[in-house]
């Protein structure tokens, strides 16, 4: 609530702020005693603190005298102030008395004999004190308290642990965590008392109220004794039994038993433990210390505590029921006396009337008895407040109509208290509300007389401040700034929203400010200042007025922001994450920077993220180096995803856009210079067309940590990369790598999923670690994942200490899921070990790139010292200092160079300082600049022998066994010297050559090295021979750290190096899989032979069943490993091994050799839900899917349990796709026209295709083809099924075609996504293009069931016969059908597919149909007989009627010859229309039509409610027709007054006229809505014309109103003919009107033969007739639509729309209902066929509104909406009518009626609305329309609230009272009926308005018989004649 203005309830707290100018004043101005001493404030709540005010019973402590004397002193200071208030009218507002104020918010009194108080007692914040109870009631319940609304406008809360009582506590919130909300709810009431009162730390002057709600704490004082029968008692819920319901009343003296019988609730609401009950106690056990209550409301609310003796005030208990009697009336309350004894007050806003006037006293006289309850007890003071508030009297709190801030303009002065304010009278709906407004906040100025400036019943404008929901008061505000202020209340604030605000706290955390209207707001310390400042509060001074701007507005949490930036944006601002549409600037500030980029958040908490390459940043730079937290930035939206709330930002206003063909490519090498370094990365300028920089981080510039921090070290600008992998492209950002393993194996390494394969090995590097995984990525943002328990070989290890982020590894990939996309690794060292020496290579390779970089000169010179240290040569040194491990040797021509001989080195040498030695090098470190030597024996030799020329036969042969070493030759080697991270071996067998070999590996780096020493024995394997990419050194390959563990010698090691494809090797089986088999052969090679490689002719169900691991088996060689690491691919077909087989066509993955149609079989290897996957070859995959598979439901039903991964699968190619590699097959064989078309589509196929194409599956099913198939869709009513029989191809079941036998519910036992057994019946084609597949279901067809011939025979016989062909049938054939389409002319079924036939209205039935739609739904099953067959026309015309038993037909009956004109003839009514009666005739088969001008002489309105089918009339032949057959009578009663009633035969033959009666209708056919002459007709073939033409016309599709239109023209016709054959016949009677006779009868011909012309000869058959009868009638809409029903029943939709087009081109644009015509069934139309129907039908509509009534074409499209259920367009629709057609009173009705229909909210707003925008003069239509159709659809009380509320305005309105009426009497309750009579008739109106009123209270009355009621109804219009 805004806490500028100050509340009446709230004045005396708020009066001390200085902001209002107020002086603050004690309660009471005490002079000081003897002592000198002044009473506390606390003590000024009493007269004091130890002696009771009000005691019970008996005289008060203070004498009278002493009473007298504070009274009066009291008084005194209250006049002497008054009058010093009116002797400085011109002074300050703070010089106004405050004693009578302080007296009316005081607590005290006198007791029974005393001074009585001026004023009622009040509650405020200054009196209120702890143990004072009080009844409120429940404003807010929250997650941990309760919000009371107390007396006085005060606010309470209560803490959770306060709600309950600790008994029920803890077992109520074990059960619920959030109880509260279980147990109370808003609007509840409790009685609570006060525990503490808090000053309020946010605002100076306001206190905290902290109350309880323990039973124990309120019952205090209650026993056994003190309760009696009829008490209202409290209690909680304590437990829930079987019965009822154990309460708690926070006692243990006795506890109370509520059963579930007189728990009137109980049915409706759950109890739950722990809630708050009221019952009346019913009776008391105190035997068993229990009460027992009852729960009922009415005895609940009614129930008043009995006058008891002795009666404490402890026992009295807020919201008790007293009977009270008026003792005085006070100033602002009245005093009551209850309970003998005790006394308390009302206060002004408590009392009886909401309203109180000026006069309110005179309805309080002395000693009147009154209801009451207890609003608060003060135990201290004895004071009583009480409340008569009718609402709170009846236990209820009072409702609320207004929200704060509503603004109200005709409020109305109901009281004015001076120097108070102003009690107003709100009009809210449905009641008016109270509201008072404080005097201080009525006009912006000082208002020193109130009573000048407002006048009762004056109207003025308010402005609701707040609620007080106990009194249900609300407070207002009068003030010209509380209207014009951008923000009263939170709802006001927006965030965006630029506002000035006052600061007016400042704290840790920010500023609090408050906006104009009261609103607070917090401003964050980081908003404070555009940058971070140590010192805010310099600019934020309490009081300092600044301009903020709103950050976001949640609940009633507001903050705002001070940035500059911010606050003066002109940009769209983000408040929600649909506003961040892409390309939109806006600014923001940064939340939270991480390395890949930083968290922008925007307004109301929407965030986005800006990715580190958009942030314009250079590479290397690091984005926190740039930006700050807090900083503002102006951003622009990439993209958003609303749903996923991901919102996607750039600094960069334009995107950066380089050539495709100038950027580089993901996983190129390149190659760049360095440009700078940063801490963290390596800045490079690539070499390329345009300027490019990329980065290397530092963990990249090498596969060794060690060496990637030391070269980093070393670097500087300037140096080139020769070689460099693209591993990652960020926009502009291109991220680099050095690393040795990833540049080699740039070409095999994955950037996408669908380049990985299982079971291959990849290096990569470590992205990401994890506690339980290790995230590998390779190229682009393609990363794997490696499980712990994969990650190693010892699950134990710590993963963080066995690898670390940016380090090289090999990665075996075990699955890839395409799905998912997600890959799972193996870093296993066992299963990735290295088969090459790239890794030991890019050792020496790093090394020797640092060693240059620490030269000083940049060519390298200073490294021209290793050219005289050759690997194995002999080199002189001097011996200088010995040391623990070795002896160091110096160089006289290299001073800085070092040389070490380690003890083993030495040979057994003993070596002095000084001595000159000839050692042989075996390792050299450039970098470090260290020469590893030797004087070992051996290599001593070997190097004297190598330097001797002489002896060249020697060198010969060293020189040939170094020829000897071969690559991947495995050696036995010694470890002659063990560097940190390799070995120098030397390689005894081959003259001991020296080579090195690395002891880690790539997964290996941090995990502890095996340990190895000097003379140590190993086996290695040859990797890489001395080359210049080598360093001149021999790599070799530890078998420790591979897997190749065998041995061989070197002949053995010379042959597996000439392995070839087309080699047979013996194998040894190592693994079966179940597509493979695993082997292994030579040494260290490892192969696969797949599955289509073990037979020729891949049909053996087991094809790996006979082979075993460790099997030794012959396999020839058919594809060769296509990188280190990898299988080869083997072959052990028979074939194969026989060199029969060709292995090149196999072994090129690149060439697919297939054609369509081919036999292939193929091994299951996946299969999902939809497809069986294949392997066809080893390179060859194929899909088969589910529908393809089988055709038995069952089998489809099992489709994944009947194809295993290894099962053989055989089928016939329908698609081949070459560049996938992938087939498309089928079970079934494929014709040999499907083969041409499949493969001519594949040749003209030029472009790649990604996915195998659907166009060319349909062409393998044919007709008579018997598919596996799965239902998609029950199409509605009897479209039948739409059943999926291939991926993406779909065929239709006709509703004849689901079962065999004719049934009622033929879908019955059909579901969706339910697999059926169907059969291809017919495939046509489009003009579009579109196939239409026609299905059966029908199990008598060929190939439908496999049973024996005898039960194929039965069911044959138990189906139903379905014609096919109009051959088929013939005249008195039985046939059945289901009925298709109903039109008032009769109806259409259908026979079979493509069978149809008609049924014409009379033929549907032997007896009257009341009800066609009800008689014949849509999808009836029917049974009947052929009446006319048409081959040509292929017209089929059948009857439901049964025939006649003997099959003789009643010529006699028919004869006209005994029919005579004048005859006077009896029938009954046959049926009854508006233009007539059809007449059956007594024993006869005709029927005549009397029309509605021959009924009576006299007019008749209504011709329904005179006559009803079956009625016995007689009648008068007017006119015979033996041609056509018609009979036309009369019934008026002038032409039976000359003749002969009719004779009594009529009763003797009443059974026989039944009998004929019904005869007759079995063979008359009424043709009431066809023919517009409409005599009488007989089944003739020219009598069904226009019913056929009609039925043709007629297609659903349209649902065009065309029977209206018909029925209309037809009633005109039907009445001209009429009234034409009238005129004939007085023309006959009336030889004098000869000329008038002859132009009638020339207009009756040509009416005629225009009958006859359209409806007999000239019925429209072909689209050429059509075009005949629209050339003659162009303005007919009805012609044209039925034009275009005829074309859409061709199938012929374009024609149609033409059609369509045409029609509103031809009509006249004078003629807009027929144009309107033509709208609404193209709206139909395109409704129905358009793609996609509501767009085709918008752009429709579009149209329509300029050639029409915009308001007419809106109602059009609202009913095709309404009718065909699409509920969304038309509430669309329906708000843009409301916006447009405001001021239409018709729109809002239909609104009304819309929401009525749903049973949907909302119907007030609505009216609310509509009121507003109607013109004055149409509210009463609205509303009484609005009322009636509450009444018939909605809430009654509703429809009543608003006719009382119309009638109260205009209660002389009779029409008013008539509608009221007749609804009422509609609903029935004779009570309200006949209470609403007798209002009316109380009025004082008209005597013709009177006259109206008693006739329908007397109409009512004898409708329900009561012969009192009326006599006393006339006995009340007598009286009212009578005193006129």
């Amino acid at each position: 609530m805004p806490a500028s203005s100050k509340k009446f309830q709230k004045k005396k707290s708020d009066e001390g702020k200085p902001k209002f100018n107020k002086a603050s004043k004690k309660p009471f101005k005490t002079k000081k005693d003897s002592n000198g001493a002044v009473k506390s404030e606390a003590v000024a709540l009493q007269l004091e603190d130890d002696i009771p005010d009000f005691p019970r019973g008996g005289g008060s402590s203070l004498s009278k005298h002493e009473r007298d004397e504070i009274r009066a002193e009291v008084d005194a200071e209250f006049e002497a102030e008054e009058l010093a208030l009116k002797k400085n009218k011109r002074k300050k507002p703070q010089k106004k008395s405050q004693v009578m104020l302080d007296d009316l918010g005081s607590l005290f009194g006198d007791g029974i004999t005393g001074k009585l108080p001026r004023y009622a007692n009040k509650i405020t914040l200054k009196n209120i004190s702890p143990g004072m109870k009080l009844w409120g009631v429940v404003s807010e319940v929250n997650a941990k308290d309760l919000v009371i609304s107390l007396p006085g406008g005060l606010r309470g809360l209560v803490r959770a642990s306060e709600a309950l009582d600790s008994a029920l506590s803890n077992e109520v919130e074990s059960n619920e965590g959030d109880f509260l909300k279980n147990i109370f709810y808003p609007g509840q009431l409790v009685s609570c008392i006060v525990l503490q009162l808090d000053d309020d730390k946010k605002e100076t002057g306001k206190r905290k109220i902290w109350l309880s709600l323990r039973l124990s704490l309120l019952h205090k004082g209650f026993t056994l004794d003190a309760v009696q029968e009829g008490m209202v008692l409290t209690g909680y819920v304590k437990s829930i039994e079987d019965h009822g319901y154990i309460l708690h009343f926070g006692l243990s003296s006795f506890m109370g038993f509520l059963s579930k019988d007189d728990h009137a609730e109980s049915k409706d609401i759950g109890v739950r433990t722990g809630q708050f009950l009221q019952g009346v106690i019913k009776r008391i056990d105190k035997t068993h210390k229990v009460v027992y209550l009852s729960s009922d409301p009415d005895t609940v609310s009614k129930c008043v505590t009995k006058d008891l003796k002795g009666i404490s005030i402890d026992l009295l208990i807020p919201g008790m029921l007293v009977n009270a009697s008026v003792r005085s009336t006070l100033e602002n309350g009245i005093m009551l006396s209850f309970h003998t004894y005790f006394t308390g007050t009302v206060d002004m806003f408590h009392l009886q009337n909401k309203f109180p006037n000026k006069n309110w006293k005179d309805d309080y006289n002395q000693n009147k008895k009154v209801n009451a309850r207890i609003l608060f007890i003060d135990p201290s003071t004895r004071a009583v407040g009480l409340t008569m508030n009718p609402h709170l009297v009846h236990n209820k709190a009072p409702p609320s109509h207004v929200n704060i801030g509503d603004i109200f303009d005709q409020s109305k002065v109901v009281r004015i208290d001076r120097g108070f304010g102003l009690l107003l009278d709100v009009p809210t709906k449905p009641l008016s509300t109270p509201a008072y407004v404080n005097v201080s906040d009525v006009a912006e100025e000082e208002v020193r007389k109130l009573e000048k400036k407002f006048k009762e019943g004056t109207q003025v404008r308010v402005r609701i401040l707040g609620v007080r929901h106990l009194e249900g008061l609300a407070t207002g505000i009068l003030k010209a700034s509380a209207f014009e202020g951008p923000v009263f209340t939170h709802s006001d604030v927006k965030p965006g929203m630029v506002i000035k605000a006052k600061v007016i706290a400042l704290d840790s955390f920010g500023a609090i400010v408050q906006f104009p209207g009261g609103v607070k707001a917090l401003c964050p310390t980081r908003h404070m200042s555009e940058f971070e400042i140590a010192k805010p509060g310099k600019k934020f001074k309490v009081g300092a007025e600044l301009v903020f701007r709103v950050l976001g507005c949640k609940s009633k949490r507001i903050t705002v922001t001070y940035k500059k930036t911010l606050v003066k944006s002109k940009l769209g601002i983000i408040s929600s994450y649909a506003e961040a549409t892409e390309g939109l600037i806006t600014h923001g500030w940064i939340t939270k920077i991480e390395k890949h980029g930083f968290f922008v958040r925007f307004y109301n908490g929407v965030q986005g993220f800006t990715p580190r390459s958009e942030l314009g940043l250079g590479p290397g730079h690091d984005p926190s180096s740039m930006y700050h937290v807090g900083q503002v930035v102006k951003c622009r939206v990439t993209s958003s995803t609303p749903a996923s709330r991901h919102i996607n930002l750039s600094l960069q206003m334009k995107p950066v856009r380089i050539p495709e063909d100038d950027m580089v490519k993901l996983g190129s090498v390149v190659s760049g210079v360095v440009e700078g370094l940063t801490p963290s990365a390596v800045v490079i300028n690539i070499n390329s067309k345009v300027h490019l920089k990329g980065t290397i981080s530092n963990e990249h510039l090498a596969d060794h940590h060690e060496h990637a921090s030391l070269l980093k070290s070393v670097l500087k600008p300037g140096y080139k990369f020769d070689q460099l992998l693209v591993i990652d492209i960020e926009g502009n950002n291109i991220l680099l790598s050095a690393k040795f393993s990833l540049i080699k194996s740039a070409e095999q390494l994955p950037s996408d999923i669908s380049q990985t394969q299982p079971n291959t090995v990849v290096h990569g590097y470590v992205c990401n670690l994890i506690e339980t995984g290790c995230f590998v990525r390779f190229l682009g943002r393609l990363t794997g994942f490696s499980p712990r328990s994969k990650a190693m070989d010892d699950h134990k290890a710590d993963l963080s200490g066995a690898f670390y982020i940016g380090q090289s590894v090999r990665s075996n990939i075990l699955d890839v899921n395409n799905v998912t996309a997600r890959i799972t690794l193996s870093l296993k060292q066992s299963c990735c070990s290295s088969t090459d020496a790239t890794f030991i290579q890019e050792y020496f390779i790093v090394e020797e790139k640092i060693a240059k970089l620490q030269s000083s000169d940049s060519d390298g010179s200073e490294l021209k010292w290793v050219e005289g240290f050759n690997i194995g040569s002999l080199i002189e040194g001097k011996i200088g200092e010995a040391k623990d491990i070795g002896v160091v040797v110096s160089f006289d021509k290299y001073n800085d160079v070092l040389g070490f001989i380690t003890h083993y080195q030495l040979g057994g040498l003993t070596l002095k300082t000084g001595s000159v030695v000839q050692a042989a090098v075996l390792d050299v470190d450039k970098a470090e600049r260290l020469v590893d030597l030797s004087l070992k024996h051996e290599f001593v030799e070997k190097s004297q022998e190598g330097s001797f020329k002489g002896q060249t036969h020697k060198k010969k042969r060293k020189r040939e066994a170094s020829k000897d070493l071969e690559l991947l030759q495995t050696v036995n080697a010694v470890v002659e010297i063990v560097k940190e991270h390799y070995l120098v071996i030397a390689i005894p067998d081959y003259n001991y050559a020296i080579g090195y070999a690395s002891i880690a590996d790539y997964n290996t780096q941090k995990l502890p090295l095996k340990q190895f020493v000097n003379g140590q024995r190993v086996i290695a394997t040859v990797m890489a021979l001395p080359s210049p990419e080598t360093s001149g050194r021999l790599l070799l390959l530890l078998n420790s750290n591979s897997e190749v563990t065998e041995t061989s010698s070197s002949k053995r090691a010379k042959r597996k190096s000439s392995y070839n494809v087309g080699s047979l090797v013996p194998a040894e089986v190592t693994e079966i899989m179940p597509l493979e088999l695993r082997l292994k052969f030579g040494i260290g090679f490892r192969g696969r032979v797949h599955i289509t490689e073990v037979n020729d002719d891949n049909i053996l169900e087991k094809p790996f069943g006979n082979f075993k691991v460790g099997q030794t088996i012959t396999a020839r060689i058919v594809g060769k490993a296509n990188q280190k690491g990898h299988l080869w691919d083997l072959s052990i077909k028979p074939t194969m091994l026989a060199g029969t087989g060709e292995i090149g066509a196999n072994s090129t993955p690149d060439e697919v050799e297939f054609s369509t149609g081919q036999f292939v079989t193929g091994y299951v290897y996946k299969v999902d839900s939809e497809w069986v996957w294949l392997t066809i070859s080893r390179y060859v995959k194929a899909q088969l899917f589910i529908l393809d598979s089988a055709c038995e439901p069952n089998e489809l039903q099992q489709f994944q349990e009947c194809f295993k991964v290894g099962k053989p699968v055989s089928g016939y190619i329908l698609n081949v796709n070459k560049n996938k590699k992938l087939l498309r097959v089928v079970r079934h064989p494929l014709g040999a026209l499907s083969i041409g078309n499949v493969d001519d589509k594949d040749k003209g196929r030029d472009e790649p295709d990604n996915n195998i194409s659907d166009e060319s599956v349909t062409t393998h099913i044919h007709e008579g083809d018997v598919l596996g198939g799965r239902i998609s869709k029950i199409l509605p009513g009897i479209g039948g099924l739409l059943v999926q029989i291939g991926p993406n191809t779909y065929g239709r079941v006709h509703f004849t075609e689901l079962k065999d036998a004719w049934e009622p519910d033929p879908l019955s036992g059909y579901l969706e996504g339910q697999f059926i057994k169907c059969k291809v019946l017919e495939i046509s084609h489009s003009v579009k293009g579109t196939i239409h597949i026609d299905l059966s279901l029908r199990l008598s067809l060929d190939g439908m069931l496999s049973k024996s011939p005898s039960e194929l025979v039965c069911d044959l016989d138990s189906s139903g016969k379905h014609p096919e062909k109009i051959e088929d049938l013939c005249p008195n054939m039985s046939v059945q059908g289901y009925v298709k389409n109903v039109m008032p002319k009769g109806c259409f079924i259908m026979l079979s597919r493509k069978l149809d036939a008609k049924i014409l209205l009379s033929n549907l039935s032997n007896g009257y149909i009341d009800d066609l739609q009800k008689e014949f739904p849509i999808g009836k099953l029917v049974s009947g007989r052929v009446l006319t067959v048409e081959p040509l026309s292929k017209r089929v015309e059948v009857t439901l009627k049964k025939s006649n038993a003997n099959g003789a037909s009643k010529s006699g009956t028919n004869d006209f010859s005994s029919l005579h004109i004048g005859d006077i003839v009896s029938g009954r009514i046959r049926r009854v229309e508006s233009y007539g009666l059809f007449i059956a005739l007594d024993h006869t088969n005709m029927v005549g039509l009397c029309h509605v001008s021959e009924l009576s002489d006299d007019h008749i309105e209504n011709i329904e409610t005179k006559y009803a089918a079956g009625e016995k009339v007689k009648a008068k032949i007017l006119k015979l027709d033996e041609e056509k057959h018609r009979i036309s009578l009369g019934m008026k009663n002038s032409y039976f007054i000359d003749d002969i009633d009719i004779t009594e035969k009529e009763d003797s033959d009443e059974d026989i006229e039944e009998t004929d009666v019904m005869d007759d209708e079995a063979r008359s056919i009424l043709l009431a809505d066809t023919t517009p002459g409409m005599n009488i007709e007989y089944e003739s073939g020219a009598s069904s014309v226009l019913s056929q033409a009609e039925s043709r016309a007629s297609i659903p599709p349209l649902e065009v109103p065309i029977d209206d239109i018909e029925h209309a023209d037809m009633d005109i016709l039907i009445s001209q003919n009429q009234a034409n054959n009238n005129d004939a016949i007085t023309i006959d009677e009336k030889s004098k009107r000869r000329e008038k006779k002859k132009a009638k009868e020339e207009r009756e011909r040509e009416i005629r033969a225009a009958e006859e012309r359209q409806l007999e000869k000239d019925v429209p058959r072909t689209a050429d007739e059509f075009e005949k009868l629209v050339r003659s009638s162009p303005n007919s809409s009805f012609v044209w639509i039925k034009y275009m029903a005829f074309m859409l029943n061709s199938a012929d939709i374009e024609k149609a729309r033409a059609i369509a087009e045409r029609a509103l081109r031809t009509i006249n644009i004078r003629e807009e209902t027929e144009k309107l015509n033509i709208w609404v069934a193209y709206f139909n139309l395109e409704n129905q066929y358009g793609n996609p129907p509501e767009e085709a039908v918008q752009k429709v509509f579009q149209r329509a509104l300029q050639y029409c009534d915009p308001k007419k074409v809106h109602f059009a499209l609202l009913g095709m909406y309404e009718r065909t259920e699409q509920h969304n367009l038309a509430d669309v629709l329906l708000d843009k009518m409301s916006k447009k057609f405001k001021h239409s009173c018709k729109v809002w009705l239909r609104r009304v009626q819309m929401l009525l229909t749903r049973q949907q909210d909302g119907v007030q707003p609505v009216v609310n609305r509509a009121l507003l925008c109607l013109p004055r003069h149409k509210h009463i239509k609205f509303i009484s329309q609005a009322a009636i159709l509450e009444f018939k659809s909605g809430v009654p009380d509703r429809g009543r609230s608003m006719f009382e509320g119309i009638l109260r305005e205009y209660p002389k309105r009779t029409d008013l009272w008539s509608i009221y009426l007749d609804q009422e009497i509609r609903l029935g309750d004779e009570d309200v009926i006949r209470a609403l009579f007798e209002r009316a008739i109380s009025l004082s109106l008209p005597p013709k308005k009177m006259k109206f009123l008693f006739t329908k209270y007397r109409n009512y009355e004898e409708s329900c018989g009561d012969e009192e009621r009326i006599k006393s109804v006339l006995q009340k219009a007598i009286d009212y004649v009578e005193s006129i």
